[in-house]
Order: C-alpha cells, then structure tokens, then sequence
C-alpha cells in the first residue's frame, strides 16, 4: 500500500507538474513573457517562488521514498542551482527515474519503522504516520502551490492538468 501511496503517486504528480510547467512555458513564449519571470513567480511575498517549489516537491518524493525504505544513501543529490525550466525539467526526470527503481517490496516494514529528521529534536513518526501525515502532504502542497503560481500568473491549466491522466474504467 505504501508504495502505491508514494512512488506510484509521486511519480504521476512529478509528471504532471513537469506537464505544467510545459503549459507554463508554451504560454510565457505565447505571451512574450520570459520565462524566468513565472519560474521567480511566488503567491506572497514570504512564500517561495515557483522554482523553489518544484526542487521542494522533487525532495518530498525522493527523500520520502528513500526514508520509508532505509535508501537514504542512495538519493539522487540535487544542488537547488536550477534556474531555467530545463534544469526544473532534468530535475524532475532524475527523481523519476529514482522513484522506478523502487519495487513494492521495498516497502515491506516501511509502515513500522521509526522516520526522524534533525528538524524534529530526537521525535519520530512511523513509516505510516511519516507517509500519511507528512510526505503525502507535503508534496501535494508543493505540486498544488506550483500549479497556483502559474494559474495566478495566467497560463490556462485546470484541475485536469494537475489531476492527470486517470484510469477510467467502461
């Protein structure tokens, strides 16, 4: 189950957000905007910009699967140097295909192991409550705040685009 509820959808929200930023792209070249004016975009003036919530949303998944399954050393390691979409995009393909090296097996104990951070003075969650209550979240926040940055600065993207393809059934 875990790995349903973070590599499977991390790996579909990843690839819609790398579909969004393309939109957000076709718009800036349609409107004759540059592009680095979306990718500086933020909602308010202490949030961070649309850049920052694309590295945050690409450390969410890769480090929240490599927590979960004790992979830690093998996380892919990103500089936060991005500054174009096509450093957004090689970004989000690394983690991708970081996140499809994982099986469902990896995450046999996953939902009993102890998850702490530095950040978290000596506490833990289980794997469980880490995914549930902090990774799953935490990305969606990040994947949702980039969507908004974009949609507020005026591409024409929807809850189709952020939702993705689905797996309708006749």
């Amino acid at each position: 189950m875990l790995y349903d509820l973070t590599v499977v959808q991390f790996s579909k929200m990843l690839k819609n957000l790398s579909v969004i930023l393309e939109k957000g792209e076709c718009f800036a070249n349609l409107k004759k905007v540059d592009m680095a004016v979306l990718l500086n975009s933020r909602l308010a003036p202490d949030q961070f910009n649309l850049i920052r919530q694309v590295q945050i949303a690409c450390d969410t998944a890769k480090i929240g699967v490599a927590r979960l399954t004790d992979n830690l050393d093998t996380v892919p390691k990103h500089d936060d140097s991005e500054t174009t979409l096509a450093d957004l995009q090689a970004r989000i393909s690394s983690v991708l295909d970081y996140l499809a090296t994982f099986k469902a097996d990896d995450f046999a104990n996953a939902a009993t192991i102890h998850v702490s951070q530095p950040r978290w003075e000596g506490k833990y969650l289980t794997g469980y409550e880490f995914a549930i209550e902090h990774a799953i979240p935490n990305i969606y926040f990040h994947v949702t705040t980039a969507y908004a940055i974009l949609r507020h600065n005026g591409v024409e993207i929807g809850k189709k685009d952020y939702l993705g393809a689905m797996p309708y059934k006749s």
